[in-house]
């Protein structure tokens, strides 16, 4: 089969032939269909620091994905051959106590699909029954392929309630995106947020933001201004990892605000811890998704009417690969699709 490689410990991927994966006995195998190029994709993709500590070379690359089950192992239970799945790429042990608990979001032994293990931009992947969310409605292939980086933002967005309350959301990427999206439906008031790219704030506006904010032009206190707000932010979502967001969120958030952390920094900084204090503000750590809690909020948002179409901005045949990561590198874009049912 076709698959997008990770051949050497070095920058660069190859779009080569590998075997085909056979499914062991709990396993099944998926024709993919779409996959999503992310974040984690464009690091290894470059070979960075973090990749080649983590990364082992050769690999098959990519984790968000959908497509149609071909083949099942044998003591496979509940996924049929023919059903839509998409796949959540954590892959836990189900043996410490967070597992065995229920809590597979939490366990300490997580491993990566496409970056632990042989990953998803291939003609066929090999996943975990376990791992497998099934589709019960009719979704649009490249949707479908994003419910792994959608359920990030519905797993932040929904950490805390937001019925009626003020959102301040920093970093406009295809996660922050959804998220505006999903604050919105789920009935939050005002919707900022905040990114330096005037281009994926337009698309802020497109998914219902009520201010897209560029924080190089004008600051998070004007916008308030703007919105007649008088006490701050009640819930943050900071979902671009950078110093200068997390500090200013905290700057503006009411008393008694709550923080849902998603962004990952590249390294270790200082905040007002003062202010955290003083103004009792919770801040929560964000990863991946509830399972499956998290996958069974998407699709019932889905089918309550959440468009994130506007979210998906470019397809590529996958044998345009070189062209959909340079696209995503740049960033003038949304959610990239790489489409594997083209020869």
């Amino acid at each position: 089969m076709r698959a997008l490689v990770k051949t050497s410990p070095a920058p660069g991927l190859e779009l080569t032939e590998v075997p085909d994966p056979t499914p062991g006995p709990t396993d099944v195998i998926i024709r993919v269909h779409r996959t999503g190029i992310c974040g984690t994709d464009l690091h290894i993709e470059a070979w960075d620091d973090w990749a080649a500590k983590t990364v082992p070379a050769p690999l098959v690359i990519g984790h968000e994905f959908a497509g149609e089950v071909v083949e099942v192992g044998s003591a496979v239970t509940q996924v049929c051959v023919g059903d839509q799945v998409s796949g959540e790429g954590h892959l836990v042990c189900g043996r410490c106590r967070n597992c065995r608990a229920g809590r597979r979001h939490l366990c300490a032994n997580t491993r990566g699909l496409g970056v632990h293990r042989h990953g998803a931009f291939a003609d066929y992947a090999v996943l975990p029954e376990s791992n497998c969310w099934v589709h019960q409605q009719d979704l649009d292939p490249d949707v479908a392929a994003i419910f792994d980086p959608f359920g990030n933002a519905v797993h932040t967005a929904l950490s805390f309630p937001v019925v009626g309350e003020d959102v301040l959301i920093t970093g406009a990427g295809p996660i922050g995106l959804m998220a505006v999206a999903v604050a919105r439906h789920a009935g939050a008031r005002n919707v900022v947020i905040t990114d330096v790219s005037d281009h994926r704030l337009e698309l802020g506006s497109k998914v219902g933001a009520t201010r897209a904010l560029n924080v190089a032009e004008s600051s998070v206190e004007e916008a308030q201004r703007q919105l007649g707000m008088t006490e701050g932010f009640d819930v943050g979502m900071e979902m671009c990892g950078q110093p200068a967001a997390l500090r200013e969120m905290i700057g503006n958030m009411s008393h008694g605000g709550r923080i849902a952390m998603l962004g990952l920094p590249s390294e270790g900084f200082a905040v007002d811890w003062g202010q955290v204090v003083l103004k009792m503000l919770t801040v929560k750590g964000i990863y991946g998704r509830e399972m499956f809690e998290t996958w069974y909020s998407m699709s019932v948002l889905l089918e309550a009417g959440l468009d994130l179409t506007p979210v998906i901005t470019h397809r590529f045949p996958c044998t345009q690969y070189e062209e959909a990561f340079e696209t995503a590198r740049l960033g003038r874009c949304g959610k990239i699709i790489l489409d594997w049912t083209v020869r």
